[in-house]
C-alpha cells in the first residue's frame, strides 16, 4: 500500500501541475485568437485515454505520463507538424501574431508553474506553519555518521556554524554542506571551537552513499514494543530505558542502534533501567539489526521551533521559500558538473515518487508539489529547443533583430532537443532502474 500511496500521489501532484502549465499557455493563446487544436494531460502517442472536442480544441488525457502539451496552430512544436507550416499563415495561427503575443504566450506556462509554487508555499506555511530543530537546541550534541567520523567530526559536538555561516536548522546542515560546496564546518567540542576540512571527495561521498553526516542525539527510551517481536519476547516494555548493550554502556538512541547492528543475529545482554531499577535482559537480534522497539519522539527531549503565519504574512514567506528552492535548485545544477560522479545520482521517475509519503500526507504532499512547481518553472525555461525556454530564445531573437529565424533552423533546433530531452529521460530513469536492481 506505501508504494501505490505514494504512485497516487506523484500522478496527482504531476496532474495538477501540467494541466496548470498548459492552461498557462491556452488562456494567453485564446486571448490574442490563436488557434488551440489540442489540450492534454499526458501524451497520447499513436491513442488517447479519453478525449472531447469543444469548439476548435480537442481535450484529452493521454496513456503515457511523460508530461502533457498544448497544439499551438502554426508552431513549429513537438508533434512536428510540418505540412501544417507549408501553407499560408493565417490570420489565428502563433506564426501570424506580433511576437510580444507569442512571447507571451510561451512564456505563459513557467510564469503560472512560479506562482503556483509560491502560492502553494504560501498556504502551506499559513495551515501547517514552519517547526524546525536549531543547531543551538542540541541539548546531546550530534551523533555522526561513518563519512562524518572519517571527516573528523565526534559524537556529541554541536554545530556552531557551515563556512563560518550559522545553519538555523540541524536538518540543513547536510544541504549547506554539499549545496554550497563547504570547505569546512565549525563545531564545539569539549568547551573548544574545532575547525573540520571538508574535501571534494567527502562531497562527492555524500551524494554516492546518500550521507546525512548528523542528526540529533538522544536517550533511547522506549515508546512502541512490536507485538511477537524479540523485545516483547524479552519482557521489554514501553517506557524502558536501555543504557548498555552486553555491559557496553550506550547512553543515547544511536549508541543502542549501532551496538545492535554489530550483532545481527545474535544474543545480546541489554541493561535496563525500568522505574528507577537497572534490569539485565537477554534479546535475540534479527537479521536487519532489530529487536522490535521504538524510541520517543525527539520533543521529548529537544525544543523545537515553531514559526506560524497569518494569511498575509504567509505571502512573503511563501515567495521567499519559492525563491530558496530556485536558488537551491540551481546550485545543485553547479554540484552536478563539478563534484566527482554527481551526474550518476540524478534520478527519474522512481527518485521523485520515492519523496512522497508512503501514507497520505497532506502537508508533504503540497510542499513537494510546490517544490516540483518551481522546478518546472527552472527547468522549462532553460534554453533548450523542445522546451518552452527554447521557444522564447528565438523569440527574443527576433524581438532584437527584427528578423524572424529561419523555419528550417527552428525544425532542426527542435529535432535536437527533443533528443537530448530523450537521451535525458533515459539517463535519469536508466540510473533509476540500476539503483532499484543494485539493491
Amino acid at each position: 500500500m506505501g508504494v501505490l500511496t505514494q504512485v497516487t500521489q506523484f500522478i496527482l501532484s504531476l496532474s495538477i501541475l501540467i494541466v496548470l502549465h498548459e492552461l498557462g499557455h491556452f488562456i494567453p493563446a485564446r486571448l490574442f485568437k490563436i488557434k488551440v487544436e489540442k489540450f492534454y494531460l499526458f501524451f497520447d502517442p499513436w491513442f488517447s485515454l479519453f478525449k472531447v472536442k469543444k469548439g476548435d480544441t480537442e481535450y484529452g488525457i493521454g496513456w503515457l505520463p511523460l508530461g502533457g502539451y498544448v497544439k499551438i496552430a502554426g508552431m513549429i512544436d513537438e508533434s512536428m507538424d510540418k505540412e501544417q507550416m507549408k501553407l499560408p499563415a493565417e490570420p489565428w495561427e502563433f506564426r501570424s501574431k506580433p511576437a510580444w503575443q507569442r512571447l507571451i504566450v510561451m512564456l505563459g506556462g513557467v510564469t503560472v508553474n512560479a506562482i503556483l509554487g509560491i502560492l502553494i508555499y504560501a498556504m502551506v506555511l499559513f495551515t501547517w506553519g514552519e517547526e524546525f530543530l536549531p543547531t543551538k537546541n542540541l541539548k546531546y550534541g550530534v551523533a555522526v555518521d561513518t563519512l562524518a567520523y572519517q571527516m573528523g567530526l565526534r559524537d556529541g559536538d554541536m554545530i556552531l556554524s557551515v563556512d563560518n555561516k550559522t545553519v538555523q536548522s540541524i536538518n540543513k546542515v547536510p544541504y549547506d554542506v554539499l549545496i554550497n560546496k563547504a570547505e569546512s564546518i565549525q563545531v564545539e567540542r569539549d568547551g573548544q571551537k574545532i575547525e573540520i576540512a571538508v574535501t571534494e571527495d567527502d562531497l562527492s561521498e555524500m551524494i554516492k552513499h546518500k550521507y546525512t553526516l548528523v542528526e540529533p542525539r538522544f536517550p533511547f527510551d522506549i515508546d512502541t514494543v512490536l507485538i511477537d517481536k524479540p523485545a516483547a519476547a524479552a519482557g521489554i516494555l514501553k517506557g524502558d530505558n536501555i543504557f548498555a548493550v552486553n555491559k557496553i554502556s550506550t547512553p543515547y538512541y544511536q549508541d543502542v542502534v549501532k551496538a545492535l547492528k554489530n550483532n545481527q543475529n545474535l544474543s545480546v545482554s541489554l541493561s535496563i533501567l525500568r522505574n528507577n531499577d537497572s534490569i539485565e535482559t537477554n534479546v535475540t537480534v534479527n537479521e536487519q539489526g532489530k529487536i522490535g522497539v521504538g524510541p520517543k519522539s525527539l520533543d521529548n527531549y529537544l525544543t523545537f521551533d515553531t514559526r506560524e503565519y497569518n494569511f498575509i504574512s504567509s505571502f512573503p514567506a511563501g515567495l521567499n521559500k519559492a525563491y530558496e528552492t530556485f536558488d537551491g535548485y540551481i546550485k545543485q545544477f553547479k554540484v552536478l558538473f563539478t563534484v566527482k560522479d554527481a551526474h550518476k545520482e540524478i534520478g527519474g521517475f522512481v527518485a521523485i515518487g520515492k519523496a512522497y509519503s508512503t501514507t497520505w500526507d497532506w502537508q508533504r504532499f503540497w510542499a513537494f508539489t510546490a517544490f516540483l512547481s518551481i522546478v518546472l518553472a527552472f527547468m522549462n525555461i532553460l534554453p533548450i529547443p523542445a522546451l518552452d525556454g527554447g521557444h522564447v530564445m528565438f523569440l527574443l531573437y527576433e524581438v532584437i533583430s527584427g528578423r524572424k529565424p529561419n523555419e528550417k533552423v527552428m525544425e532542426y533546433a527542435q529535432y535536437a532537443g527533443m533528443i537530448l530531452l530523450l537521451a535525458l529521460l533515459l539517463y535519469a530513469n536508466g540510473n533509476d532502474m540500476v539503483r532499484l536492481f543494485s539493491n
